[in-house]
C-alpha cells in the first residue's frame, strides 16, 4: 500500500504528464526523494536523467489517487459544506482513507460529477460506466426530488435564520421521513400525515437522501 507522500507525487505527476499531455516531467528537485525511489522499485514510474514517466501501472494508480482527491473535495464542499480554504488541507487527508470501493460510493452518492469544486476533471471510475448504477444523486434539494418519491432529509443548508426557523418549525428536521406531492405553484411535501407547502428558497434549504 503505497504512503500518502507517494501517493501525491503520484497525483502531481498526474497533472504535469497527462493533464498537460507531456511524455515526461522534470523531478531534479525530488532526485533524492525516498518516495521516488519507492514509486521506481514498484513499477510506477521511469526515472531517466532526471526525467520522469508514469508506467502503465502508475497511470492507473495516479488515475484512482487524482480520482479520490477531487470526490473528497466534491463531498466536503456539497455535502459538509467546507469553506474554500479548507477543502484542500481535509481532501488530502481524506483521500487516503477512500480505499477501493469506498470512492465508489461516495461518487454514486454525489451523483458521478464530472469536475471538482475548482472545475477540474474527475476522472471516470468503473461505476461512471456502468449505466445500471447511475441513479440519480442520492442527495438532493427537495425542489429536486421527484413526485411522490420517498426520502429521508438528510440536513438543511441556509445562513437565513428565519429561513431556518420556518423549516424546523414545520418539523422538517433532519432523519425525517418526507415525500414530495407538488411543484407548482408552490412545493407542497409531507411529513407524517400533516402536508405543507413552501417557496422554491425554502425547499432548495432542504437536502434529501433518497
Amino acid at each position: 500500500m503505497l504512503r500518502d507522500r507517494e501517493e501525491e507525487i503520484l497525483e502531481a505527476l498526474w497533472g504535469e504528464i497527462v493533464e498537460k499531455k507531456n511524455h515526461m516531467c522534470d523531478i531534479s528537485v525530488l532526485k533524492d526523494d525516498e518516495a521516488i525511489k519507492q514509486l521506481t522499485d514498484l513499477d510506477y514510474v521511469e526515472v531517466k536523467n532526471n526525467q520522469v514517466r508514469l508506467t502503465n501501472k502508475g497511470r492507473e494508480e495516479a488515475k484512482n489517487c487524482v480520482r479520490r482527491h477531487r470526490l473528497a473535495e466534491r463531498l466536503f464542499v456539497d455535502v459538509l459544506d467546507i469553506k474554500d480554504k479548507l477543502v484542500h488541507e481535509a481532501s488530502c487527508k481524506f483521500e487516503h482513507l477512500l480505499h477501493k470501493g469506498l470512492d465508489e460510493n461516495v461518487c454514486i452518492l454525489l451523483g458521478h460529477p464530472k469536475t471538482c469544486p475548482h472545475g477540474r476533471p474527475i476522472p471516470e471510475g468503473e461505476c461512471c460506466k456502468d449505466a445500471k448504477r447511475i441513479p440519480k444523486k442520492l442527495i438532493m434539494r427537495l425542489s429536486e426530488l421527484e413526485l411522490d418519491r420517498k426520502a429521508t432529509i438528510s440536513y438543511l443548508e441556509t445562513q437565513d435564520q428565519s429561513i431556518l426557523q420556518k423549516i424546523i418549525a414545520i418539523g422538517a428536521l433532519p432523519n425525517t421521513g418526507i415525500r414530495l406531492i407538488q411543484k407548482f405553484p408552490s412545493y407542497v411535501f409531507q411529513i407524517g400525515k400533516s402536508q405543507f407547502a413552501i417557496d422554491k428558497e425554502l425547499a432548495s434549504s432542504i437536502y434529501v437522501r433518497v
